[in-house]
């Protein structure tokens, strides 16, 4: 581990990295727990009793599927379509209400690193599993809008969200912004994070420490590297020489 970054670094290479796919809630951006906050919403809206073993059951997957588009959660949680739709409204809607109220902030130097990412001209892509409606409220409460080269949610990469690829490779087919995937440097907070850059063929798959998960679950599904938080990203690009 390098004491300076908080990085355990496991591989790198000579290729620079000119587009970098960040994760928001848990990686960019600090939510202080409401996606169980909206879970708790949308499970009594389906009549879930909090508390119920049923509830527990239900809310350990939340936990254990963090990052991972948020229909496609309630699709396992619900079966049904028009069950797992009412449930995915009900989500979207309680955390919507809760970002609009001030309940979330940027990781401390968030924004900071961005632009020193984008000063150092690498092209900044950010993603999330929520709908793009959550996304756009989040991006406004922080005063975002623009501050990336580009935002992609689920919709905007076919359907599927993480730990599917689709996002870091529609982030790589529309930017344009390098010849091959090996230069791409994905990050977040979450093993499904990882796991979709690994899919990807991302030369970095970095994870952080700010949010759902763990080194140990970060490193076992494909990290090749973990940092405290992003703000040591441009201090590991620099190290790696990429």
């Amino acid at each position: 581990m390098n004491a300076d970054m908080g990085a355990y670094n496991r591989t790198s290479t000579d290729n620079r990295i000119e587009l970098v796919v960040l994760d928001m809630a848990g990686t960019t951006v600090a939510d202080g727990g409401l996606v169980e906050q909206a879970f708790a919403a949308a499970a009594e809206r389906l009549g879930v009793r909090a508390g119920s073993a049923d509830y527990e059951e239900k809310l350990r997957y939340v936990r254990a599927t963090m990052g991972e588009s948020k229909i496609s959660v309630f699709r396992h949680l619900f079966g049904e379509e028009g069950l797992a739709q009412r449930a995915n409204a009900a989500f979207e809607e309680s955390y919507g209400q809760l970002v609009q109220a001030g309940a979330i902030e940027e990781v401390p130097g968030a924004r900071e690193t961005i632009e020193e990412l984008a000063a150092q001209e690498r092209t900044v892509v950010l993603t999330t599993g929520f709908a793009r409606i959550t996304q756009d409220a989040i991006l406004a409460a922080l005063g975002w809008q623009g501050l990336a080269a580009s935002t992609l949610c689920p919709a905007d990469a076919g359907g599927r969200g993480r730990p599917y690829p689709d996002m870091v490779l529609t982030a790589f087919l529309r930017t344009g912004a390098v010849a091959g995937v090996q230069d791409v440097a994905v990050v977040g907070d979450t093993s499904y994070d990882m796991l979709s850059g690994v899919r990807a063929g991302a030369g970095v798959v970095a994870g952080v420490r700010t949010g759902a998960h763990g080194p140990d679950a970060l490193l076992a599904h494909g990290a090749t590297h973990v940092l405290e938080s992003v703000v040591g990203l441009p201090a590991l690009l620099a190290e790696l020489g990429r």
